[in-house]
């Protein structure tokens, strides 16, 4: 940290006597004085790193799993960590816990004058997180072996980690979860010049790496057909929090969660049961006979993620189940997750008059999610990417569990989800209503489909993220 301070002191005083200097002298006398200045970039540059890796995402750290997976796996390798973003939701436990961790967070940025025209916010943004990134990984941080990078978001955090790289002697890593200019263009036109500037600029700085990772093997084909970057498939996968749990496990959480959900709770009041367990008289936990279905989803509540088609399909499930000798269950559908579109869409959840299906939009602890996916009998998943070439990571998480899935179609979903093997894929509203109803028909006594979508994900099971990030990621910090 000392070399930090003095550096910084050492390019004031350059500069303002540079300054005083070309003023009165001319431009000619300023060539030794920047030659000093490289002189002492490259002794910044040559002051051993140690076992240390600077972990950045442009991001909420809590709400950035995989990032933390990875601070968590460098710390197990004998790595200090410095784990960089924003602070908000809770982080992984396992972050908390590891005194090889130490998390910087970045202040929010301001709120600019409405009156601005948007491209100026964007600017003004930008700036205000180049300087803010530039203080973190310059000052407030000790000089990293390696600075790991999320992208997106690109701008600008790119460049900073670029230039950061370039002034520290660090090597440049960067995750490719998916195109920062894909997202950009959900919000804007094709030909937009901003659009324009945002794939160019990805792609420059992208280039200037070190080393890659990313999430799908199209999106590794395509890194390389387009920009000429080479980078290593790093599947998501889930670690051990994400399991298979059982029935006295199912009860607590629910016995739990029923006090702020109340949709978890049994009907009657009693104390001993809960929508889908019970406690019997010689203290044994059991599951009712008659219980719903547990239906999950997560989603972000954003344009890419459209929850209308999961409303749609259980208006649909609603009106089937009310039809006389309908095998169908009731269904108490989870919806997990934070953004913007949340409150509009519980506005219209409110109003549904629903009487064999509850919906309820919990915000779980960190711990709590990995149960309640393995307590569930059906996930649906409604992310679409924007690109085409990242995959979900919430599907991942289910898979983990054993949980079967429902997602909607895109370009390389099938390096995920097999179509009749370990879920269903759907393209609209009517093919998930259709496909919800085949899966719970006859629940809970027949379950034929979705026990043989489980055993099929027992071979995804059983490789975890700790093995395959010591195939994929450590050999990158051993080159």
């Amino acid at each position: 940290m000392a070399a930090v301070v003095v550096f910084f002191v050492c390019l004031a005083i350059f500069f303002v006597f540079t300054v005083s200097v070309v003023l009165s002298w001319g431009l000619l006398a300023v060539v030794p004085l920047l030659l000093s200045v490289v002189s002492v970039l490259l002794l910044y540059r040559r002051s051993p790193a140690g076992k240390r890796v600077c972990v950045l995402v442009l991001g909420d750290i809590g709400r950035s799993p995989r990032m933390q997976y990875h601070a968590i796996s460098l710390a197990k390798e004998g790595f200090q960590v410095d784990l960089v973003g924003f602070s908000g939701s809770k982080p992984h436990q396992g972050v908390l816990d590891n005194e090889r961790i130490s998390q910087h967070f970045l202040p929010e940025p301001p709120t600019f004058p409405k009156v601005l025209p948007r491209f100026l916010h964007y600017i003004l943004k930008a700036v205000f997180q180049s300087v803010q990134l530039l203080a973190v990984l310059l000052i407030q941080t000790d000089k990293p072996a390696y600075l790991l990078v999320q992208n997106p978001p690109a701008i600008p955090t790119l460049a900073i980690a670029w230039l950061v790289c370039l002034l520290r002697g660090t090597r440049f890593l960067i995750d490719w979860h998916n195109y920062g200019y894909t997202i950009l263009g959900l919000a804007l036109s094709a030909k937009h010049p901003l659009l324009k500037f945002s794939k160019w600029y990805e792609g420059f700085f992208g280039a200037l790496s070190n080393g890659n990772l990313c999430v799908t093997n199209a999106m590794r084909k395509d890194l390389l057909s387009m920009w000429g970057i080479k980078a290593v498939t790093m599947y998501d996968r889930p670690p051990l929090i994400f399991r298979s749990i059982g029935t006295e496990e199912q009860h607590e959480l629910f016995c739990r969660l029923r006090t702020e959900y109340p949709v978890f709770g049994s009907r009657s009041g009693d104390s001993g049961k809960t929508a889908f367990t019970e406690k019997t008289q010689d203290g044994t936990i059991r599951q009712l006979v008659d219980r719903p279905a547990l239906l999950v989803s997560s989603t972000s509540w954003t344009e890419d993620e459209d929850f209308s088609i999961l409303l749609n399909a259980l208006e649909v499930y609603e009106k089937s189940a009310s039809e006389e000798g309908c095998q169908l269950p009731n269904l108490i559908c989870a919806i997990t997750g934070k953004g913007p579109q949340k409150e509009y869409y519980q506005g219209l959840i409110s109003k549904k008059n629903f009487q064999h299906v509850q919906i309820c939009t919990p915000w779980l602890a960190a711990e709590d999610y990995p149960k309640l996916l393995g307590s569930a009998d059906l996930g649906v998943c409604l992310h679409y990417s924007s690109s085409g070439l990242d995959l979900p990571m919430k599907v991942v998480d289910m898979f983990g569990c054993g949980l079967p899935v429902c997602a909607i179609h895109f370009n390389c979903l099938h390096e995920l989800v097999k179509h009749e093997e370990n879920g269903l894929v759907f393209n609209n509203d009517q093919e998930l209503a259709k496909q919800i109803q085949e899966l719970l028909a006859g629940f809970p006594k027949t379950q034929d489909k979705l026990k043989t979508f489980r055993d099929n994900l027992q071979s995804f099971q059983s490789l975890r993220w700790d093995q395959c990030w010591k195939d994929n990621v450590l050999p990158l910090l051993k080159s």
